[in-house]
C-alpha cells in the first residue's frame, strides 16, 4: 500500500495554498501511526457540516475518485462548479490540510481497487431478476471450473497419501472463505476416522503448531497465500518436521512453504455486491482432497460413515438417502 501512495503522489499535480506541502501529509495515518484514515468514510459523513459549495466538490469527488487524485486544484473545481479557494476549503473540512493532502489519502483509498469505488455493474431490473441470478451461478460454476481446470490429481492423491496415515490433522485458516474451509474440512476428514481439528484463531494455531511432530499434516488455506497469521504457523509446525498440504494461489508464500501445495487462482468479479466465489473453489478443493483420501482406506471410512447414519437414524426422522449429518 506504501508504494502505491507514494508512486500516487509522484503523479498528484502541485497547486493550491502553501498548506498543500507534502510535508503536511500528516493524517495519513491515524496519531498511533497504524491505522490509515478512511477519508471517503469521512467525506460521506461531512454532508451536514458542508456549505453547499463545499458539498459540490463532495459529490465530485466521491463520483469519481480516481479523477480527483489525478486533476489539478482548477480542474477539480471547473467540474464542481466552484471556486479553487472553495476547494482547499472543502480539503479543511474533511480534516485535512489542504488539497494535496486529500489526494493523498484519497490515493491511499484506492488501494482496495475500482470495484469498491464505482457503481457496480447492472445486473437487471425486478422483472429480470433471473439475471442476477445467472450472474451468481456463472461465478459459482467459474470457480469450479478452475479447480478443475488448474488443480493438479497428482497433487491432491499425494496430499491424500499423507492425511490417510497421519496421526492427527490440523487445518490452519484465517478470514471468510478460510475460515469456513477449514472448518468444512473438519466435518469431512473426522467421519474418515482422521483426527482433525481447525484453527483460525492466530495464538491457537501458533501454540498448537508447536505441538506438532513428524506423524502429524497440517492443511493450510489462504486464496491469497499471504496471511501472515497462517503462514507463521506453518513454519512453526515445519520446524518440527510437520508435513504441510496448503491450498493456495500459485506462486505465494504459502505455496512455497508447502510439502505438497494444491494450487489455483480464481480472479475476482468485478462486482463487490456479489459474495465471492472463490469459496465454492476452496470447497471444491476439500470435497477433492476429502474424497481421495477415503478411497485410500475404504473400508474404515464406509464403517464409520454407517455407524454415523444409523446413530442418526435411531435418534432422529430421516431416510438413507438423505445427506449423512444434515
Amino acid at each position: 500500500m506504501a508504494a502505491r501512495v507514494a508512486q500516487v503522489k509522484k503523479q498528484i499535480p502541485k497547486g493550491g495554498s502553501e498548506r498543500d506541502d507534502p510535508s503536511r501529509d500528516r493524517g495519513v495515518l491515524d496519531a498511533g501511526g497504524k491505522s490509515p484514515v478512511d477519508i471517503i468514510s469521512i467525506i460521506k459523513q461531512s454532508g451536514a457540516t458542508l456549505r453547499p459549495a463545499e458539498q459540490r466538490v463532495a459529490d465530485i469527488v466521491l463520483a469519481d475518485v480516481n479523477f480527483a487524485v489525478h486533476a489539478s486544484n482548477g480542474e477539480l473545481a471547473r467540474r464542481a462548479g466552484v471556486s479553487e479557494p472553495t476547494v482547499t476549503r472543502f480539503s479543511r473540512s474533511v480534516g485535512c490540510g489542504g488539497v494535496r493532502d486529500l489526494k493523498v489519502r484519497l490515493a491511499q483509498s484506492m488501494v482496495v481497487g475500482r470495484i469498491y469505488l464505482d457503481p457496480p455493474p447492472h445486473v437487471g431490473n425486478a422483472r429480470a431478476k433471473p439475471t442476477l441470478w445467472q450472474s451468481v451461478f456463472e461465478e459459482i460454476r467459474r470457480a469450479i471450473s478452475t479447480v478443475e481446470q488448474q488443480l493438479r490429481q497428482e497433487d491432491v492423491e499425494r496430499a491424500a497419501a499423507v492425511i490417510a496415515d497421519c496421526s492427527k490433522m490440523v487445518a490452519f485458516g484465517v478470514g471468510g472463505g478460510s475460515t469456513a474451509a477449514v472448518i468444512e474440512a473438519t466435518h469431512r476428514f473426522f467421519r474418515l476416522g482422521i483426527s482433525v481439528n481447525s484453527y483460525s484463531d492466530p495464538h491457537l494455531m501458533r501454540m498448537t503448531a508447536a505441538t506438532l511432530g513428524r506423524n502429524d499434516v497440517v492443511l493450510a488455506v489462504s486464496t491469497t497465500g499471504r496471511a501472515a497469521e497462517v503462514i507463521d504457523a506453518v513454519a512453526i509446525a515445519r520446524q518440527y518436521g510437520t508435513p504441510v498440504v496448503a491450498i493456495t494461489k500459485p506462486n505465494s508464500r504459502l505455496a512455497a512453504l508447502a510439502d505438497i501445495p494444491l494450487v489455483f487462482h480464481v480472479p475476482e468479479a468485478p462486482n463487490a455486491l456479489k459474495p465471492t466465489a472463490s469459496r465454492y473453489a476452496l470447497l471444491a478443493a476439500i470435497d477433492l482432497l476429502a474424497a481421495s483420501t477415503a478411497y485410500r482406506k475404504p473400508r474404515e471410512a464406509q464403517e464409520l460413515m454407517r455407524r454415523i447414519k444409523y446413530a442418526l437414524l435411531n435418534s432422529s426422522d430421516g431416510s438413507a438417502d438423505e445427506p449423512l449429518g444434515d
